[in-house]
């Protein structure tokens, strides 16, 4: 099967080492020139877990060509029209595309390039890390949840798990998985902004005497918008996942604290506690905590000179 990599950032390397490594026939696309210089010419270096080198193809999304089995979504939310644009010469009548973004509604964009047939939803809670240009830190484990947006295409999507298992990914097919996303989407909408606004890493925010309501209160508004669009939510469920995970990965710096403090770039808070906040406006549902996060984020942005 020809899988490509669609965004070679920490999880695109993940999994594009576990299925190379499995065997599957693997492109990384990305458009960061240096990283793709260094696994160019000298492979994809991996630390963490185990340390490894492999030479696994990667070019700009643009000069591939050959016509995907798979094509697996991993770029940054606010990335993703640019690059289904630049990717849709290997879009093909046969092509799957399985979305695994972080963040919400990113269906609609997706649905402009590829069939409703051929798209397929996830979550996922690997992570991973990039110490620089073609330097992959992979460590701990995960799980992946998929569905067919048209439930015709389950059978497909079946085979596309067993792929994603046979790389020790840890997959399986969620009939309803759009309660997942959104409980994905809680995680990220309640360590992401506040770990990047506040400089620290989970288990320090986590911490404060202030975590523990700023937490519910996101963690309501996330709930009160997706219920309103019909998704079935579990509150108390969701916010003790929330917390199980913190204790989890007390020690990580999610990724918009990266985005943010880091490398100086621009985050993905408009597809998490902003898209809450747009979808409240629009059912006439009260978001304050996610309106201010998402003000905060995007002021902060705009201060350290991030465009």
């Amino acid at each position: 099967m020809l899988i490509y990599i669609a965004g070679a950032g920490a999880m695109g390397c993940r999994f594009g080492y576990q299925l190379l490594k499995n065997g599957q026939d693997v492109i990384l696309l990305d458009n960061w020139d240096a990283h793709i210089a260094a696994i160019q010419s000298r492979g994809l270096e991996i630390t963490g877990d185990k340390t490894d080198t492999v030479h696994i193809p990667i070019m700009h999304p643009t000069e591939a060509t050959q016509k995907a089995d798979l094509i697996i979504l991993f770029t940054k939310a606010m990335q993703l029209p640019t690059m289904l644009q630049e990717i849709k010469q290997i879009i093909g009548p046969r092509t799957k595309v399985l979305c695994l973004l972080n963040g919400l509604g990113h269906e609609d964009v997706i649905r402009q390039y590829v069939p409703l047939k051929d798209i397929l939803m996830g979550v996922t809670i690997w992570t991973a890390g990039l110490e620089g240009p073609g330097k992959a830190i992979l460590a701990g484990t995960g799980t992946i949840n998929l569905q067919s947006i048209d439930p015709n295409g389950k059978g497909d999507a079946e085979q596309i798990v067993t792929i994603l298992n046979g790389a020790g990914l840890n997959a399986i097919y969620d009939d309803d998985v759009l309660p997942n996303i959104w409980r994905k989407a809680c995680v990220n909408g309640t360590m992401n902004p506040t770990c990047a606004l506040l400089e620290c890493n989970i288990g320090q925010f986590f911490a404060t005497d202030e975590a523990p309501i700023m937490v519910k209160n996101i963690i309501h508004e996330f709930v009160m918008v997706g219920e309103a669009k019909g998704i079935a939510l579990d509150e108390d469920e969701i916010t003790k996942y929330v917390m199980d995970t913190s204790v989890k990965a007390a020690h990580h710096y999610p990724s918009m604290y990266q985005d943010l403090v880091q490398n100086h770039r621009p985050t993905e808070i408009n597809y998490i506690n902003g898209a809450v906040a747009r979808m409240g406006k629009q059912l006439n549902i009260a978001t304050p905590y996610c309106q201010m996060i998402t003000d905060l984020v995007l002021a902060k942005q705009q201060i350290l000179g991030i465009k």
